[in-house]
């Protein structure tokens, strides 16, 4: 018996249709990072990193953005949105049906005609008429989309989820990130005033010395442009200041508070010891490489769906009903039940479900491809940070020492200046060679506290992985 051409193209599209899946994601990594060994394992709770810096100040600030900061405030809506799309997605699939009813009453009054005085014939007088039914329809479902759907929901509400958590992580780095700048300025700042007081002594001394025929009368007006120069620091400093602690408050939502209330000390400690860690654990870690994850998931599972459009549905519509009909001299109630059923293939639709489905096809290829650079962008950001910090220390650790020579060349010259064994210029090339080195030394130190939170942030801190580790 021969098959019409239309048979051969439903045939071939339900193949291809059942056929219909996403190729394996390519998650290849090193076996280790190219850097430095961490802490072991367990030292530092990963998912509250910021106490580890011992800095209650920190502790407080991050706790505050993490509760009252606007994007976490958006993320949690987004997540409660997604739920609730997810409970319609399942609810599409179930019976639907609804109750009515209703009812009419008609008050007739006849003014005109033959029949109004005929028995039987006249339409004069109260009627009344109520319905009431119940229709359920039911899309029966033997190919299995509702599970399918509740999958692609359930994979869209974990992909919120995680953009949640990937907005929580972000969040507290922010916040640390800031905090360490502030502390920064502060430090800066009190450097600046320092250079400042430094500064004024030289110039009472030159002074001094100017008045008493020591020196040549120009030292004093030498080292007064260097005083102008560090007193305009101070105000510049200052600034910068006010505005990164404004910063902070609206980061941990405390907009209305003033500047004053956040009290950055001029002063920084070591970095703590980031956690060993293996570029495999990113996929466990890391919550946007879990976003991309659950986005994989998702894509699939819409695929399947746009597969399973071809294949027929059928469907039930059972009902029952029950009408009552009261008129002048008539009378009738009725009560009645029906069932339903339908079929249908589709036929002239399948080119479009053809493009449909290519297009979930290559949206799918989409996300595999995001998920592999998702964790390939998440191995490059850990690697490059734990490489950065170790760098870092080395450098505070260096200028830490240059540092303290700096100062004592500095003293022995300013001591020999005002006895009258050293000149000006040498005396302020060794002042401004210490700050130099000073300022450097301060710089580096920030730089390792925010690389430290890179790191932190980049191995996967700042979110309960362990709470997903089921899922």
């Amino acid at each position: 018996m021969l098959r019409r051409p239309g048979s051969y193209a439903v045939l071939a599209a339900l193949v291809l249709a059942g056929c219909a899946s996403p190729r394996k994601p390519d998650l290849a990594l090193p076996a280790a990072f190219e850097g430095p060994a961490g802490a072991p394992a367990g030292a530092i709770a990963l998912d509250t990193w910021w106490t580890a810096y011992g800095d209650p100040e920190l502790t407080t600030l991050v706790e505050q953005a993490l509760a009252r900061n606007p994007d976490i405030r958006t993320a949690r809506a987004r997540l409660d949105e997604v739920k609730a799309q997810r409970t319609s997605a399942i609810l599409q699939y179930l019976p639907q049906g609804d109750a009515t009813a209703s009812g009419r009453r008609t008050d007739t009054r006849q003014i005109g005609g033959t029949a109004a005085n005929i028995p039987g014939f006249s339409t004069a007088g109260v009627s009344e008429q109520y319905q009431a039914g119940f229709t359920v329809n039911w899309e029966v479902d033997p190919w299995g989309r509702g599970f399918v759907a509740y999958r692609a929901a359930s994979a869209e509400l974990d992909r919120a989820r995680y953009a949640y958590e990937v907005t929580r992580a972000q969040l507290a780095a922010d916040t640390a990130d800031a905090w360490f700048q502030a502390r920064g300025l502060a430090i800066q700042l009190a450097d600046a005033r320092e250079t400042a007081r430094i500064q004024q002594d030289l110039y009472d001394l030159a002074t001094k010395r100017a008045q008493l025929g020591l020196s040549a009368s120009s030292e004093p007006d030498r080292i007064a442009g260097d005083l102008a120069q560090a007193r305009a620091g101070i105000e510049g400093l200052e600034a910068q200041l006010q505005v990164q602690k404004r910063a902070i408050l609206i980061l941990a939502g405390r907009v209305v508070e003033p500047t004053n209330n956040i009290n950055a000390p001029p002063e920084v400690g070591a970095p703590p010891a980031v956690p060993a860690s293996l570029p495999s654990d990113l996929l466990q870690r890391r919550p946007d490489v879990r976003q991309a994850q659950a986005a994989l998931r998702s894509a699939a599972a819409q695929q399947k769906l746009a597969g399973l459009a071809f294949f027929p549905s059928f469907t039930l519509s059972p009902g029952i009903g029950w009408s009552r009909i009261e008129q002048p001299g008539f009378s009738s109630e009725t009560q009645n039940w029906s069932i339903a059923g339908s079929v249908m293939q589709p036929i002239l639709s399948i080119p479009r479900l053809m493009a449909e489905l290519k297009v979930q096809n290559a949206r799918t290829e989409q996300a595999v491809t995001a998920y592999e650079k998702a964790l390939q962008t998440a191995f490059q950001e850990a690697e490059g940070a734990l490489v950065n910090l170790d760098a870092d220390r080395r450098r505070v650790a260096l200028l830490a020492d240059g540092e303290v020579r700096a100062r004592r060349a500095y003293e022995a010259a300013r001591t020999g200046y005002a006895r009258g064994l050293t000149d000006l210029t040498s005396t302020l090339s060794a002042e401004q060679a210490w700050r130099g080195v000073r300022t450097q030394l301060t710089s580096a130190q920030v730089q390792a506290l925010r690389r430290s939170v890179q790191a932190m942030k980049a191995i996967g801190g700042g979110w309960p992985a362990q709470a997903y580790a089921a899922r």
